[in-house]
C-alpha cells in the first residue's frame, strides 16, 4: 500500500466518465420522451450491451480474475479482460487489487470503500458512507492498492497485461460496438448515433451504478445469512440488475464460489454463465461449496 494523491488527470477522467454518461442519459430521455431518440432497437441495443459488457465484469473481473473461481483458457481469460475494460471502471489489474484490497480489509481500516470506516455516526455519517461507498472514493485520495501485492498473478499474464495497458481502446471499442450495431439492424448513421447514447452513455451510466451498489447498498442494507466479521449483505432486489452479485454476504463468507446465490430461489446469472462455459468445455476446475458446509455457517434466522 501506497499513500498517493489522486493526480489531476485522473481526477478529470473520472470526472468525465461519471458525468457524462448521466448527463447524456438524461438528453436522451427528454428527446426519447418525444419519440425522436429512442425505439425498440435501442432497447434492444442497451440490453445486449448491458449484458455483454457487465458479464465482462460480474464473470470476467470478478469472478474469473479476482477470485479465481474456475479456470479458462487465455484466450477467453483476457477476452473477458477486453469485455470488462468497456464498461469503463477502470483498468483490469487495478480493478482486481482494488477489490482483493476490499475483501483483505472488508469494512475495517484499509477498505477503498466502505460505508462504516471514518464517516461519523448518526444520519449524517450514514449518507456520508453511503455517498463515499457508492462513488466518492472515486475521486479520493487514498492508499493504492499496489498491483505487486494484489495482482502479481496477472502482472505475469503478458496478455491481460496488454489488455490492461489499452484500457481506453476497449472502452472506445465498447462504444464503437453499440454505434455498429445501431447502423446495422436501422441502416442508418442515425440509428448508429441513437444507438451510441443508449448502449454507450446510457450503459455505461447503468452498469457504473450496479457496481456502485454492491460497495454501498450492499454494504449498509438487505440480509446477513453469514457471520463474515463485516457489513456485508444480501439485497435480494438487486440481484438481476447485478447479474447475481447483490448475494453479496454469500460472496464474503465463501468468496471463491463460482455461485453467490447459495439457494435455489436465489437468482445468479453470473453463475448460469460459468455452468455453460463449463458445459461446453470452456470452463475447469468450478469452484464449488459444499453444501453442508453452507448450511454449517448459516447464522441464526433474522440476524
Amino acid at each position: 500500500m501506497r499513500p498517493v494523491s489522486m493526480p489531476l488527470v485522473d481526477r478529470f477522467a473520472s470526472a468525465a466518465v461519471t458525468a457524462v454518461p448521466p448527463i447524456m442519459l438524461g438528453i436522451g430521455m427528454w428527446f426519447g420522451w418525444t419519440g425522436s431518440l429512442l425505439s425498440w432497437r435501442d432497447l434492444l441495443i442497451l440490453a445486449i450491451m448491458y449484458v455483454g459488457v457487465g458479464t465482462g465484469i460480474t464473470v470476467g473481473f470478478h469472478r474469473l480474475l479476482t477470485h479465481r473461481s474456475f479456470k479458462t483458457s487465455r484466450i477467453l481469460r483476457a477476452a473477458f479482460a477486453a469485455l470488462g475494460s468497456a464498461a469503463a471502471e477502470g483498468p483490469v489489474i487495478d480493478w482486481v487489487a482494488t477489490h482483493r484490497k476490499h475483501h483483505q480489509f472488508s469494512d475495517v481500516d484499509g477498505d477503498p470503500h466502505s460505508p462504516h470506516v471514518g464517516h461519523g455516526s448518526g444520519w449524517r455519517g450514514a449518507l456520508g458512507g453511503l455517498a463515499h461507498a457508492h462513488i466518492g472514493w472515486v475521486f479520493s485520495d487514498m492508499e493504492v492498492a499496489d498491483e505487486r501485492r494484489y495482482a502479481k498473478d496477472l502482472l505475469a499474464d503478458p496478455m491481460l497485461r496488454f489488455v490492461n495497458d489499452t484500457f481506453v481502446l476497449w472502452v472506445i471499442a465498447g462504444l464503437g460496438a453499440a454505434f455498429g450495431l445501431g447502423v446495422a439492424l436501422t441502416g442508418t448513421v442515425v440509428g448508429g448515433l441513437t444507438a451510441l447514447l443508449w448502449g454507450g452513455a446510457a450503459r455505461i451510466f447503468l452498469v457504473h451504478h450496479a457496481t456502485f451498489s454492491i460497495n454501498s447498498l450492499c454494504h449498509f442494507f438487505g440480509r446477513r445469512e453469514y457471520d463474515t466479521g463485516d457489513q456485508s449483505r444480501n439485497l435480494a432486489w438487486l440481484a438481476i440488475p447485478t447479474w447475481g452479485e447483490a448475494w453479496h454476504n454469500n460472496h464474503h463468507a465463501f468468496p471463491t464460489s463460482y455461485r453467490h446465490g447459495l439457494r435455489r430461489w436465489q437468482i445468479d446469472p453470473s453463475a448460469g454463465v460459468i455452468r455453460l462455459l463449463e458445459m461446453m468445455g470452456l470452463a475447469w476446475d468450478v469452484v464449488r461449496v459444499d453444501p453442508t458446509r453452507v448450511e454449517r455457517r448459516a447464522i441464526a434466522e433474522g440476524a
